[in-house]
């Protein structure tokens, strides 16, 4: 009887057998060829990586994976003190004030945009309705107060500023004849500082939009005061003292008069200007009203001009603050220009909305009526209502145009984005250096208006369908994803360039700035020319002075701010022909966009307003998923997604920023697996599976009637950088599809071919590297088969016979079979004991061992194969039976019965286990069985009926004991035998480890003599298999302790050696003697080469057997392991009854 070999040990032969007997070339082939393309990819991994840290700096720069990025924006070391320093120094404290306020007003402006727009708009983010519990609302605002301080404080000084303005300007702009003029002002207007002041104005009714829009934060302040209440009755059972509660319950008061009530803006136009005590006149300050409403009119037909245009830079924003502008001087001076009030309005029919910041959107006309009432008074409602009119339109309008018009900048952008490549790419040539100069300034001036254009119609069309609440069609929203897009493709190719770029900026400038001097230069001699001599003439020439001096040094925002200054005094006068000044004018703002470019570019793209619009996100991928050819666009689209995190940072409202950034990641991530990702995946596995079975009826897959939708384009893309991760999409899909068909095959191991057809598919259509599920490719079961038979057929006994037999006899025949295997064991230990006495056998293993110990050194510590042969020639002098078998042979079959045994033995246990987990399958959870007999006695049922409970809790402790531990049988009889083996009165067993290289030979040779037998018509003596050689070697090896001893000879290792040898020499021969024709010598040959690769290959079958079988008994530990084991488990261990298995070998054990 033979024991089938354990999976791993089928798996390895199978394998052994295909790569030595089918395949070998082909095999080797691909191994190379992998190896080869590994090789390759790591080549240029390494070269990547050697670039990257390169001293030389490379051209192309990755926008996802660059570590560092450059910043080109100059900064001013020098102080305003310094820069300004003129012989005239009544202008010099002119233009220092106006310059120091601008810088004031421009450092507001960016705490305001970065850090409280983000704070009030990103307020109750983070958290959805059903994730909140009661409380959280009081627990964000009481968070919040902190930062509503700080913007209560910042609101106070931007008031302090615009006073500061009006104070500064108004002195300037006097009417008081009495009063001493600082300078000659009849033709100087200060248009920088309006321009400012409406900043300022802006920001503040900016502020105003966002907490009347903001429906959250009202609605949780509205909470945090009743909760102040509930305080303010019992402050004991809060632990605050009352002391403190009013002071706090002021400064909520403030705050929300100050900040929530919607007067941010008014509160700043309603300021007390005129100063008390004789101060600075304001309201009857006729010149100043004069002033300043010129300048207004001035900046607006500047706007007006620009406005909708599409060389519009920021005429959007001067807008917002002209109309702001004009209500503070409707404020101070209480007199309307209704001509002008008209021409504001109208501005509304080319653009109907201002976007503030995000999601803001402002309306001019409902800002103007709400803050001019009387104004509004002089048109009658028919205008008004035209104005809305209008607005609704317009959005019709741009829904019908949006495709077109996405098409028509699809087409721009390319052109812009080749041109961009080419002129970048071309050297500069010295003696076209300033044309060269000029295009490449156009160039990146062209790119930035492309940007502004788009960045306006994405944010007003989004913004004006969210206030409006008017769907969207998905041809709209797909079109605006697309301008999206378009947006980041500008930024990303300023990116790539970003080292010509800054080389390119730094000449640009040096350019416009010479160019600027000469004018300036004229101008300067053309004063200096005039001899008549005035204060006027000479604060113009001082000023043009200044501006020239200003601008010898770099382009930084200050400098550009004092030409600025500078200009408005040093133009009057008619210093500059009308020729001479708008070329200026055009020089001084190309300035002003080259020196801040990468600035600008990077505010226009910055598309953080998306988080306020992420609901299009599921439409886009959706589209993204059908238009697969368009596929790498999604790294724009995540670029986009990405940037509003640095704003997410400046949330005041969460116990860290950390848990916004998380809820959002996770929500968009959620959003991409269900739109794009689990679809891909669905999509591909669905593909490979009909592509495998195409051999069934299904349905019409002809890409010319059905259509193709080439998916593969997705696994082209480099990964996506989202948050602090790379998303691959190629990985993800490989990930699923390797999951799947792994989970599947182990459901169903027959169709492990389809699965390993539909991997191969996959790498070949899509490219996917899958990995192999390594697998069986059927289910293995131990089998007992018999020996010999009359019949045609053999008797086979197998795990479910044994479980069938369990079900129908019960659990005792276990115990019965176990106790018979031990008696039959000792019988043969018995034999074993006499043949390991004998002194023939003695004597030639004691004289074995000395002689290994004396090569050994010399023969690399292997156990030489001659010597086991020779072991086994002598053994046949000794005598051999009738039947032609030694006494070699007659040992193998004793410890082939002994292995035999012992599999049965572990059948025996495999099948009881089988029969408990088929019986405790309706068992719900093992871990957790009511008892029933507790529960019928709760119910006082029946006596009979507590009696089955008590059996049926018995039965159930059986089955879960069984199911989930079962007998170690092996182990007891090890532990049974084991102490016997290893008694000093049984020293002669200790030398078996040295039989065994002979025996393993004469089991080859037994083997190989067998599966002979099988192709003769006499087939007596066949077999195929025998494993219970190599388990009773393994058995009786533990037994003995001696798998050290035994893996000391190496024996294994000197076979193949010696085999490898004999064919190498035989394949040589081969190669000579194939000249020589000798075609009997030649069948001789490969009739020797086959028989030793027979050998060895049964060999190696053995090997397999044999380590498989080790496993078992756990023969793979060291020594120094086992007795640390033992040691433990006779500590543990408590004495057991004299009858149990575990009592010395001499007596019959019965098994309980």
């Amino acid at each position: 009887m033979g024991i089938p070999p354990p999976p791993w040990e089928a798996c390895s032969r199978a394998s052994l057998l295909f790569s030595r007997k089918v395949f070998p070339e082909i095999h080797a082939e691909v191994q190379l060829k992998n190896y080869g393309k590994f090789l390759e990819e790591y080549t240029s991994q390494l070269r990547r990586i050697e670039d990257a840290l390169d001293d030389s700096v490379g051209d192309v720069w990755d926008f996802n994976l660059d570590p560092i990025a450059l910043k080109l924006l100059p900064y001013e070391q020098s102080s305003l003190l310094e820069l300004i320093n003129t012989e005239n120094k009544v202008l010099n404290k002119v233009i220092t004030v106006y310059a120091a306020l601008c810088c004031e007003i421009k450092k507001l402006k960016y705490e305001a945009e970065t850090k409280f727009y983000n704070g009030l708009l990103f307020y109750g983010e983070g958290a959805t309705d059903s994730s909140m519990v009661e409380g959280d609302s009081q627990i964000q605002m009481g968070r919040f107060i902190s930062f509503l301080q700080e913007l209560s404080c910042f609101v106070t000084r931007c008031y302090e500023v615009v006073m500061n303005v009006i104070h500064q300007l108004a002195v300037l702009y006097t009417s008081n004849k009495n009063a001493p003029k600082i300078i000659e002002t009849s033709g100087v207007h200060f248009q920088t500082m309006y321009e400012h002041l409406g900043e300022l104005l802006t920001v503040l009714l900016t502020l105003d939009e966002i907490v009347d829009n903001h429906a959250t934060l009202k609605d949780h302040w509205t909470m945090y005061k009743r909760l102040l209440k509930s305080v303010h009755h019992n402050p004991s059972k809060f632990g605050i003292q009352e002391d403190k509660l009013k002071p706090f319950e002021k400064l909520l008061l403030k705050l929300e008069g100050q900040l929530l009530d919607g007067m941010i803006f008014q509160a700043c136009i309603e300021q007390q200007f005129d100063s008390l005590n004789g101060g600075v006149a304001v309201s009857k300050n006729s010149t100043f009203a004069e002033e300043f409403a010129h300048s207004i009119r001035t900046i607006f037909a500047n706007v007006e001009a620009k406005l909708g245009e599409p060389s519009e830079i920021d005429q959007r924003d001067k807008y917002v603050g002209i109309c702001g502008l004009f209500v503070l001087h409707f404020q101070i001076f209480r007199t309307v220009d209704k001509k002008f009030y008209k021409s504001l309005l109208d501005i509304g029919k080319k653009v109907p909305a201002i976007t503030l910041t995000a999601n803001i959107i402002w309306f001019a006309d409902n800002f103007l009526i709400q803050k001019m009432p009387a104004a509004a008074k002089l048109l009658d409602r028919r205008s008004h209502h035209a104005i809305k009119t209008q607005r609704e339109n317009f959005l019709q309008q741009k829904a019908q145009l949006l495709t077109k018009e996405m098409q028509s900048y699809y087409v721009f952008v390319s052109s812009w984005m080749t041109k961009m490549e080419s002129i970048l790419s071309k050297e500069q040539r010295m003696d076209k250096f300033a044309e060269d100069l000029s295009n490449r300034c156009n160039v990146f001036i062209q790119g930035f208006l492309y940007a502004y254009s788009l960045s306006t119609i994405i944010k007003t069309t989004m913004n004006l369908y969210m206030s409006m609440q008017k769907p969207m069609t998905k041809t709209s929203v797909k079109a605006l994803c697309r301008l999206v897009e378009l947006l980041k493709a500008i930024e990303h190719t300023f990116y790539r360039r970003s080292m010509v770029v800054a080389d390119s900026v730094t000449h640009i400038t040096q350019h416009l700035q010479h160019q600027a001097l000469n004018s300036i230069s004229i101008a300067k001699k053309r004063v200096i020319s005039d001899k008549k001599y005035s204060e006027q003439r000479l604060d113009v020439l001082s000023a043009l002075v200044l501006a020239e001096n200003t601008l010898n040094g770099p382009s930084t925002k200050q400098r550009r701010l004092i030409v600025s200054l500078a200009l408005s005094v040093g133009t009057q006068m008619k210093t500059f022909k009308d020729e001479e000044l708008l070329p200026l004018q055009v020089v001084m703002k190309k300035l002003d966009l080259i020196s801040e470019l990468k600035e600008r570019v990077q505010t226009q793209c910055d598309c953080s307003f998306l988080y306020w619009h992420r609901a299009v996100f599921p439409i886009y991928l959706d589209d993204v998923y059908e238009n697969a050819v368009d596929a790498s666009r999604l790294q724009y689209m995540f670029s986009a997604l990405r940037d509003c995190v640095p704003a997410m940072m400046h949330s005041r409202h969460l116990e860290s920023c950390e848990v916004l950034l998380e809820c959002y990641d996770k929500e968009i991530m959620e959003v991409l697996n269900e739109h794009l990702l689990d679809k891909l995946c669905k999509e591909i596995e669905k593909d490979l599976r009909l592509s495998v079975h195409t051999h069934l009826k299904l349905d019409d897959r002809n890409p010319y009637r059905v259509g193709m939708k080439d998916l593969a384009h997705f696994f082209s893309l480099n990964p996506i950088r989202f948050f602090n991760r790379f998303i691959d999409i190629k990985v993800y899909v490989t990930h699923y599809l390797d999951k799947t068909f792994y989970n599947l095959t182990t459901v169903a191991l027959h169709d492990w071919a389809t699965y390993s057809e539909m991997r191969n598919l996959a790498t070949q259509r899509y490219g996917l590297i899958m990995t192999e599920a390594h697998l069986p490719s059927q289910t293995l079961e131990q089998i007992f088969i018999e020996r010999t038979s009359n019949n045609k057929h053999l008797n086979t006994i197998n795990i479910r016979h044994i479980a069938n037999s369990i079900r129908t006899h019960g659990t005792g025949i276990m115990n019965t079979t176990v106790n018979f295997t031990y008696q039959f064991l000792r019988k043969k230990f018995y034999i074993f004991s006499q043949f390991m006495y004998d002194e023939h056998i003695k004597s030639r293993l004691i004289k074995d061992i000395r002689f290994f110990r004396e090569v050994k050194d010399q023969n690399d510590h292997k156990y030489p194969f001659e010597r086991a042969e020779k072991f086994n020639r002598g053994i046949r002098k000794l005598g051999i039976t009738p039947d032609g078998q030694s006494y070699l042979d007659q040992f193998r079959q004793l410890i082939s019965q002994i292995g035999n045994a012992m599999g049965y033995v572990r059948m025996i246990r495999s099948g009881g286990l089988h029969c408990c987990s088929s019986a405790i399958r309706f068992v719900p959870d093992l871990e957790d069985i009511v008892n029933f007999e507790e529960l019928v006695k709760e119910e006082g049922l029946s006596e009979e009926t507590q009696k089955a409970a008590r059996q049926l809790d018995s039965v159930l402790t059986d089955l879960t004991r069984n199911s989930a531990e079962g007998t170690e049988y092996f182990k007891m009889l090890v532990d049974v035998f084991a102490p016997e083996f290893r008694s000093p009165k049984n020293m002669h067993l200790r030398n078996f480890y040295i039989i065994v290289p002979p025996l393993t030979l004469n089991f080859v040779e037994h083997s190989i003599s067998c599966k002979e037998k099988l192709n003769k018509k006499n087939k007596g003596g066949a077999a195929f298999t025998d494993d219970g050689f190599a388990m009773g070697v393994a058995y009786i090896l533990k037994l003995l302790n001696q798998y050290q001893e035994f893996d000391s000879l190496h024996w294994f290792q000197s076979v193949r050696e010696k085999y490898v040898k004999e064919i190498r020499a035989v394949a040589k021969q081969q190669n000579v003697q194939s000249t020589s024709q000798d075609e009997k010598l030649l069948q001789t040959m490969n009739l020797t080469h086959k028989r030793l690769e027979v050998c060895l290959q049964e060999f190696e079958l053995l090997y397999f057997s044999l380590s498989s079988a080790r496993i078992f008994f756990r023969a793979d530990k060291t020594a120094a392991e086992e007795n640390q084991e033992k040691k433990e488990r006779e500590e543990e261990s408590v004495k057991t009854s004299n009858g149990d298995l575990s009592t010395a070998a001499h007596a019959d054990p019965v098994v309980k």
